[in-house]
């Protein structure tokens, strides 16, 4: 039995290569989406550089990662709104159906206050899309620990329309992801599928080799009734050549496709056990 959630490929994922070399990648491997992170690469940020991927490749853009890291605070502009507000035309125009952000940090003081009212504004305007809030982490420097994000981590805490839910995070914020997972409830619309060894840093393993309940969180997925979409998101950088960032990535694939047949099982047999008259 397979599953009807898409497993998408992020473009993060083939760092340091370009964006084009994701849609190559997932292409060949077999992914049934995109999620593009728009960052300093120029093609991250061109619908039409984006849509001539697709097309040569055969592959779907089903998630934009807003531009909301350190190193892409000057992407299409200073000012955190309209770089959001342009994830979103982006995203339509792909026929994405969601935009992944992170929370502000704490340095954003402006839009942190206007966080969340901003959020409703552009999803009245952008009826189509969701804004599917990450959760985050705290930072550890010289055993001292440090929260960048306003007003704090946890999206949940706050309360927001969708989610994304990162299992990386979940392992450098030493949270239960599967916990959080029942806490975001029907507005987990995402999932960033990367593993952990608990150590307190973002390390995005593959996963099946960190301590992460990946497996668990995707064998639940159907029995919690998401109609969202898996995103690989791993870190390959130290990988020694193109064959082994593509051995990482098929390894990633198989185990998301794995375990969510397997939850779409648990779930049919569970159902036909409910309705299976009394006797």
């Amino acid at each position: 039995m397979t599953s009807a959630v898409p497993v998408l490929l992020s473009s993060s994922s083939v760092f340091p290569e370009p964006t084009a070399a994701a849609f190559e990648l997932a292409a060949a491997l077999g992914y049934d989406g995109i999620e593009v992170m728009v960052w300093t690469d120029a093609v991250s940020q061109d619908a039409g550089a984006l849509k001539g991927l697709t097309a040569h490749y055969g592959v779907p853009v089903l998630a934009v990662h807003a531009p909301c890291l350190l190193v892409t605070q000057r992407v299409w502009s200073a000012d955190p709104w309209e770089r959001l507000r342009r994830s979103a035309v982006l995203a339509e125009t792909l026929g994405a159906p969601t935009v992944v952000v992170h929370p502000p940090f704490s340095w954003q003081r402006d839009y942190a206050r206007t966080f969340t009212e901003g959020l409703r504004t552009l999803q009245r305007a952008h009826p189509d899309l969701r804004f599917a809030v990450e959760n985050m982490f705290p930072v550890r420097m010289a055993g001292r620990e440090f929260v960048p994000y306003q007003p704090g981590w946890d999206p949940t805490a706050v309360g927001y329309d969708a989610y994304t839910l990162d299992l990386s995070h979940c392992a450098a914020s030493r949270a239960d992801a599967l916990t959080l997972a029942d806490t975001m409830a029907g507005g987990l619309e995402h999932v960033h599928l990367g593993d952990g060894s608990g150590l307190g840093r973002d390390e995005h393993l593959v996963p099946g080799r960190g301590n992460q309940p990946c497996g668990e969180l995707l064998d639940s997925l159907a029995r919690r009734g998401f109609r969202g979409a898996v995103a690989v998101e791993v870190n390959t950088r130290g990988a020694r050549s193109r064959p082994v960032r593509e051995a990482d990535l098929r390894e990633a694939l198989e185990f998301a496709r794995r375990h969510l047949a397997a939850g779409v099982g648990e779930g049919s047999e569970r159902s036909a056990i409910a309705d299976r008259p009394a006797t």
